[in-house]
């Protein structure tokens, strides 16, 4: 039987990650089961977990007044959800919902914070691994407005 560390190690996001960095995540990790359905998170709500898609679906959405929640991205297998821990006040921007049955690794965002305090190395490791992927989707949510309102030839 495969630890938890092992198991998470294993995550494309951790690739290449130092195993004692790896040894002080999983002191904050957990593994969830998430039906198509169940929400990960709620807009507004504190933002105490950040997770880590072992394989499934996540579509993030956004509340729209007087409508349907709009789906803002789709997210799968290897990539990451839910940044919001990481920057005051800690509290969701979307609602994230499995999309399909969905397997993923919950870090305690309160237990990460501190270790990436007591080690900067290990922070210095999240943050390189973090940025770029809030990097790409910044691009992709500006490719999805220039689709919508950009300039249209007359």
């Amino acid at each position: 039987m495969e630890t938890l560390e092992h198991l998470l190690l294993g995550h494309p996001f951790l690739a290449g990650l130092d195993p004692a960095l790896g040894r002080m995540l999983a002191g904050c990790a957990r593994n969830l089961r998430l039906a198509p359905g169940d929400f990960l998170f709620r807009e507004g709500v504190v933002a105490d977990e950040f997770y880590l898609i072992r394989e499934g679906r996540v579509v993030l959405e956004l509340h729209v007044p007087g409508r349907a929640a709009l789906a803002i991205a789709t997210i799968g297998d290897g990539d990451i959800v839910g940044v919001s821990w990481l920057v005051a006040p800690q509290r969701w921007a979307f609602d994230a919902r499995a999309a399909a049955d969905t397997r993923v690794f919950g870090l305690d965002a309160g237990c990460l914070r501190d270790k990436c305090e007591a080690d900067h190395h290990l922070g210095y490791e999240m943050m390189k691994r973090i940025l770029p992927v809030m990097v790409r989707r910044m691009q992709a949510a500006r490719q999805q407005l220039l689709d919508v309102y950009g300039h249209h030839p007359a």
